[in-house]
């Protein structure tokens, strides 16, 4: 829709909106009122009981897991201890008041953002339906879906991450030890690394909040009468003008935001007096966050370069590129490059985590109930992926890993700068990719893995053998009785391909910690299960040993590089970023 040309027409198009944005904010205010109570209510019964509830054992196994972890020293071992009592005693304090906080600002805006955004849904009869049921019902059920996902963290998430330290031997039989002669010159660092940031750059954030406040909302009118940016569409309009409302309570989240980041900043000075094993170095460093944080606040509200706090060096120069991430100058927002450089198709669209997410299970459901169609999974292996006992990892592991792969597959085959979804359009890079430090953490690796696949020039029969090890590495007896895609004559390829399924299967494991996604691989499986059912004639399985009787002609019908390409060619979906973790999920 065009915006309207001339002053007079953007003021009676600006006074026509004022009746109706009020409206919806009151509408939307009502609704808050009637379910804050009762969401607030629910999420902090909920969280709190698995807060309280699993503490003990939080608290017990933290420990066990750190004594008994052979990567760690002893002298480490003990300062961790240390540091992790206070983290502990303070976590059930934090945590309860957290979520009720959190479940009231939840239970309140949750109603009054559906009730904006519901007039962009359905036709124009109904919107005003939407406006009024949309955000409550839904409010409600999002609710115990938090307290689901959250259970899925401090559970299943947590004793991943736990074992996995217990476990993990030191890399050329070298623990990670501590230096206790740097230790007390870097608590005194880092206490005066706080006693001097905190203070300093919260003034300094209070300083500057009123010009983010009244630069925001010269931005955001100027849009809005102009109907440009978020305004140009119409649908978009009263949801646009919520943003100048609520716009005071961004500038105070920003502001606490930076009061607390500032204890962490200033505290990092006893990181730098360790690494660099110099006092004088952390002194430097406190000085520097503060025109480190000066000149990022600067460049976000796009006020004038530099800073007036000096920025001395705090780095050691030899070490100067080890640590570029915390040396970097943040000069301006466009000084970060990115290390995509193809070409733009259209339109930079940022995707969405939960998108990204959606899209990986649902190839996963596609590739697993075609391999139950076929008799690759078996009954065992469902029930199996269930168990607390780390039973077979066919599909805890292997069925999203060979996901990920086939997404692999085709960016390589598509001579694609990032990561290619599976309708073959939408390409995930360093541009549109979601801003999450946690997908990020994942998206760097997979780039990685793709330029090795591509560099490893794979022929038909390997990029078989790859697929079969990634899908059933977790059942090592099934991979050496099968007869198909047999492994490269050459052991340095093979070994290079086992390397690669490895570390497609550690990543597949690390995204399994994800929010989310224990509570989406619940509803795979149960899927699988209705399939399997659908295949046995509508009978659920009884017994999780029964296995689906296969022939080795229908395996070796699966592998064959025929109709195993044509699986994995074009009909993938894009397997990127999952989320809450599996307890049993383990990889050898």
């Amino acid at each position: 829709m065009e915006p309207p040309s001339g002053f007079l027409a953007s003021l009676w198009n600006f006074i026509l909106f004022l009746p109706y944005f009020i409206g919806l904010l009151l509408l939307g205010i009502i609704k808050g009122i009637i379910f804050c109570p009762l969401t607030c209510l629910i999420m902090t019964f909920g969280i709190s009981a698995i807060i309280l509830g699993l503490w003990p054992l939080h608290f017990f196994w933290t420990y066990y897991s750190i004594l008994r972890a052979k990567i760690l020293g002893p002298v480490l071992k003990l300062v961790l201890c240390i540091c992790v009592s206070v983290v502990l005693v303070l976590w059930p304090i934090i945590g309860i008041i957290s979520n009720i906080l959190g479940g009231a600002a939840y239970g309140f805006f949750a109603p009054l953002i559906a009730t904006f955004k519901a007039i962009g849904v359905g036709e124009r009869r109904t919107v005003f339906i939407h406006c009024v049921s949309d955000g409550t019902w839904s409010t409600v059920k999002w609710s115990f879906t938090f307290i689901r996902d959250f259970k899925d963290v401090c559970h299943y998430s947590y004793f991943s991450v736990m074992d996995e330290l217990g476990h993990k031997e030191p890399a050329d039989g070298k623990y990670y030890e501590i230096r206790l002669l740097c230790l007390p010159g870097a608590i005194v660092a880092g206490v005066l690394g706080f006693l001097v940031d905190f203070p300093v750059i919260s003034v300094v954030a209070l300083y500057k909040s009123p010009y983010m406040l009244l630069k925001g909302w010269h931005r955001l009118f100027h849009d809005l009468i102009g109907r440009e940016g978020p305004f140009l569409e119409t649908i978009c309009v009263p949801f646009a003008g919520l943003a100048i409302l609520l716009w005071p309570l961004a500038v105070v989240g920003a502001v606490l935001g930076s009061i607390v980041s500032s204890i962490f900043l200033g505290a990092y000075a006893a990181v730098i007096v360790y690494q660099e094993s110099s006092f004088w170095y952390g002194l430097c460093y406190i000085v520097a966050s503060l025109a480190i944080y000066d000149e990022y606040s600067n460049d976000i509200l796009d006020m004038r370069e530099g800073s007036c706090f000096p920025r001395p060096c705090y780095r050691n120069k030899a070490a100067v590129s080890r640590t570029s991430s915390h040396g970097a100058s943040f000069s301006r927002p466009n000084s970060f490059r990115t290390s995509d450089t193809g070409s733009i198709r259209g339109p930079i669209l940022e995707l969405k985590p939960m998108e990204l997410l959606d899209s990986l299970f649902k190839e996963c459901q596609h590739y697993g109930e075609e391999f139950v169609t076929e008799g690759l999974i078996t009954p065992k292996d469902i029930e199996d992926s269930k168990s607390t006992n780390g039973g077979s990892r066919v599909i805890s592991v292997g069925l999203p890993a060979y996901g990920i792969l086939q997404t692999i597959l085709r960016s390589v085959k598509a001579n694609s700068s990032g990561i290619l979804l599976s309708d073959n359009v939408t390409e995930i890079t360093s541009s549109n990719r979601p801003k999450d430090k946690v997908v990020e953490w994942f998206y760097n690796p997979l780039l990685i893995i793709k330029e090795q696949i591509k560099g490893e020039n794979l022929s038909e029969a390997e990029e078989d053998y790859l697929c079969k090890v990634v899908l059933l590495s977790g059942d090592l007896e099934r991979l050496k009785n099968s007869n198909v895609a047999q492994p490269p004559e050459s052991e340095i390829k093979r070994a290079e391909l086992d390397a690669l399924a490895r570390r497609l299967q550690g990543i597949t494991k690390s995204i399994s910690r994800y929010p989310t996604y224990k509570r989406r691989f619940d509803s795979l499986v149960k899927t699988l299960l209705d399939e399997l059912a659908k295949k046995n004639g509508g009978s659920q399985p009884s017994n999780r040993n029964q296995v689906i009787p296969r022939s080795r002609s229908a395996i070796i019908r699966i592998f064959s590089q025929r109709s195993f390409r044509s699986r994995t060619g074009i009909n993938d979906s894009d397997p990127e970023f999952p989320q809450v973790g599996d307890r049993d999920v383990q990889i050898d």
